[in-house]
């Protein structure tokens, strides 16, 4: 079934269950850690407690409106990726303690980047890249070289930032900021709170996608490719 994109009028809000956000060891499925160690992957709450995960692909609370991690539950990352953004949530605590990082998406399996590339099939393939990389060509996301974040408060309450995760509007593109603030339809706090998400992820060289301001990658696709292994489907 074909999913459009998400409106941009809406104002859902969702918010974390802490208690359940932060590492539990006997809710985690060993062999899944074993597996990804192969990768150099890491668990980011295992460097970095403070930093919340809420996977939306491990959900249905996402553009898809399905569940599609069957066993990823946690946030995964190269290692050298989850030091940068642990100094990140770092910085966010020197600047205020009682914010979090708030991870909805990191290490993606090539096997889901292709049903989502599939699912806008109705969106031609030049203007589809600006919302899901195309599987052949690989996303940093299927390195562990791409997260995406948002910011949140104590109790796994996200930030506004005026537009939801996964929304494909132009609202929701960092670049068009000053011209949807002077149509009055992103309010100045708005934008306060994805400047903040910008800075603090910039303090560690994560550049922001031009259209998602949830989105960042650690490093270019060249490098990537030189420096680690892709994920082609759930462990």
């Amino acid at each position: 079934m074909q999913q459009g994109p998400r409106n941009a009028t809406s104002s859902k809000t969702t918010q974390v269950d802490t208690t359940s956000s932060t590492l539990l060891e006997d809710k985690n499925d060993p062999s899944i850690d074993s597996a990804l160690l192969l990768t150099d992957l890491v668990n980011v709450q295992t460097l970095n407690p403070s930093i919340f995960v809420d996977l939306k692909y491990a959900t249905t609370d996402n553009f898809m409106n399905m569940k599609l991690y069957d066993r990823l539950k946690n946030g995964y990352l190269q290692k050298d990726v989850a030091e940068r953004l642990s100094k990140c949530q770092d910085y966010l605590s020197s600047i205020d303690s009682s914010l979090h990082l708030l991870i909805y998406d990191a290490v993606r399996p090539v096997s889901i980047q292709t049903k989502m590339w599939r699912a806008l099939d109705s969106i031609p393939s030049k203007e589809r890249g600006k919302y899901v990389s195309n599987p052949a060509n690989k996303s940093l996301h299927n390195f562990g070289a791409a997260i995406d974040l948002t910011i949140c408060d104590a109790k796994g309450k996200a930030l506004d930032m005026g537009a939801e995760f996964d929304e494909f509007n132009e609202i929701a593109y960092p670049t068009m900021e000053a011209h949807f603030l002077a149509k009055g339809e992103l309010t100045q706090q708005q934008i306060v709170n994805r400047k903040l998400l910008r800075k603090v992820m910039k303090s560690q060289g994560f550049r922001n996608l031009p259209t998602e301001w949830w989105h960042f990658n650690a490093c270019s696709r060249n490098d990537a490719l030189t420096k680690y292994k892709i994920l082609d489907k759930e462990p």
